[in-house]
């Protein structure tokens, strides 16, 4: 009787172990969309424009069933979720094959030791353009501290730029090999006017989550009369700065306090690009409750110059005594003290090849393959990709070449990445299934001296980061992922245009201690079709 009872408890506790599951059924379809006041056909999840936010808690386990209404193939991707040990579900096409017209693919992943705020978006063809974005936000688990006061209240803020033309328009313009012109309108949770409002009472403080689901522009974001506290980067808690505005370059995404300790009227929010001519704004409204005043005056400014912006990105830091997902501080991880096995600069250039513009990475501008590159080293099959047909700097010439470019990178090493920006634009690059330490940033060429001015304290943690033009960003990343990962340029027409590469994180052991199965659900498509 005693064997049965500690059999029961032990089946029961295994039961309660088992991390919460949150499903999700989304239709995708296009629809007509106002953005600017004027009709557009933009892509729809379940009839929204953005689409619905994804609520979750560290480790849950989240399952999205996707029918794909379009005429055209269709995929989401999760921009900071690493996906742990399962970049079969990353949602590129280098990992996971398309979902066909009128068919559905069930995406299951795991928020693994994460929180903070994310986002998802459309990755294939320009579908970006059309909408299919939404807010991702990844709570801490009951248990473990936060440092700060809950809000009373937690508030999407999607902020991007946006064009006028229809996506397929936008598209063929680059696939005839030429450049778009500068985006039309900044949208503010999906509206160009000032059409958006946030309702708050006095007294009371709200969390902000801003992102940038924009194409190519960085973007300052300020309140009217309203100081902003920072607190979290992308699922990392940080050294607690108070802001007057903030600059959000695209893919990235922050969290703000904002307190409501103004008379009751409605203030102005100021969106506009940054280091553009011409300079784009829209705004929308801070509405406090009892508030019947409309918002008034001038809109605040936003800063001018590159340098104040570098400034505020140095000094966002990480909170070091703060809980990240698990109980222990985040300084726990002592990343400055862990040697450097390997050095790898990331230099983007533009060029022409056969008379049409692309973009590359060291000399190499990507072109995908006829199968995804992760099922073609799943299945072993021959001659869709070689590892190592990008190299680890940029090359002297500036001539650019075509390839499926893929780099090699082994199991639980340490490596340096240094982003060169040669070019007077401004760039932001993501790295898929991480997170990365920002060591250090400045403007000039990168030589072994800079390490010299690296933060090896508390670098802020996180997955996208900037690039000024004519400058260097410099990363520390620990590859304890396995995977295909993708790195890109998030300027989205560059993206499009061969401005990425895959990062091959490899162990030959064949264990799901280190990765996960093929899911057995997963789309096969290309010379993957009919293998099992």
């Amino acid at each position: 009787m005693l064997h049965f009872l500690v059999l029961i408890l032990c089946v029961v506790g295994a039961v309660r172990a088992e991390d919460p599951y949150r499903f999700f059924t989304w239709n995708i379809t296009y629809g007509d969309i106002y953005p600017l006041g004027v009709r557009q056909q933009g892509i729809l999840i379940n009839g929204q424009f953005p689409g619905p936010d994804i609520y979750s808690v560290t480790n849950d386990n989240i399952i999205i069933n996707v029918f794909n209404n379009l005429p055209e193939p269709f995929l989401l991707s999760w921009s900071g979720v690493q996906q742990r040990k399962n970049s079969f579900e990353d949602g590129v096409y280098g990992t996971t094959c398309p979902i066909p017209p009128g068919k559905n693919f069930t995406y299951t992943m795991q928020m693994k030791d994460q929180i903070g705020s994310f986002y998802y978006f459309p990755s294939l063809a320009f579908h970006k353009a059309a909408g299919g974005f939404g807010a991702i936000r990844i709570l801490s688990r009951p248990r473990i501290p936060v440092p700060f006061p809950e809000p009373d209240a937690d508030y999407t803020i999607l902020i991007g730029d946006w064009y006028k033309a229809n996506h397929k328009v936008l598209q063929s313009v680059l696939d005839s090999g030429k450049m778009l012109a500068f985006p039309d309108a900044v949208l503010i949770n999906g509206n160009g006017g000032n059409n958006t409002q946030f309702t708050v009472e006095q007294g009371k403080t709200y969390r902000l989550r801003i992102s940038n689901v924009g194409l190519r522009n960085s973007l300052n974001f300020r309140i009217q009369g309203h100081s902003m506290k920072l607190v979290e980067v992308e699922g990392t808690h940080t050294v607690q700065t108070m802001l007057s505005s903030l600059d959000v370059h695209v893919g990235q995404s922050y969290s703000v306090l904002v307190t409501a300790d103004q008379p009751p009227q409605d203030y102005h929010i100021a969106v506009s690009t940054r280091f553009s001519s011409p300079v784009l704004t829209s705004t929308a409204a801070l509405h406090y409750s009892t508030s019947q005043t409309p918002a008034s005056g001038p809109l605040p400014l936003a800063p001018e110059d590159v340098q104040w912006s570098l400034n505020q990105a140095r000094s966002i830091r990480t909170n070091l005594t703060a809980s990240g997902p698990r109980p222990n501080p985040q300084g726990s991880y002592h990343y400055g003290q862990i040697n450097v096995t390997r050095t790898i600069r990331v230099g983007n250039t533009p060029g022409l090849v056969n008379r049409k513009q692309r973009y590359a990475v060291n000399g190499v501008s990507f072109v995908a393959a006829d199968t995804p590159l992760k099922l073609a080293d799943y299945f072993n099959i021959d001659r869709v990709f070689r590892v190592g047909s990008i190299p680890d700097s940029p090359p002297v010439a500036r001539d650019i070449r075509l390839d499926t470019a893929v780099m090699g990178a082994d199991y639980r090493t340490f490596v340096e990445i240094v982003f060169e920006n040669r070019e007077n634009i401004m760039q932001s690059w993501h790295l898929d299934g991480y997170s990365f330490f920002v060591v250090g940033m400045d403007g000039g060429s990168w030589t072994p001296d800079s390490k010299k001015q690296y933060n090896l304290q508390d670098a802020v943690f996180r997955s996208t980061t900037q690039v000024y033009p004519k400058s260097w960003t410099a990363i520390y990343v620990a590859l304890d992922n396995v995977g295909m990962w993708n790195l890109r340029s998030e300027f989205w027409a560059r993206q499009y245009l061969g401005q990425q590469f895959y990062l091959r994180v490899y162990t030959p052991v064949k264990s799901t201690r280190d990765e996960y199965l093929i899911p057995s659900n997963a789309l096969l498509c290309g010379r993957a079709a009919g293998r099992s």
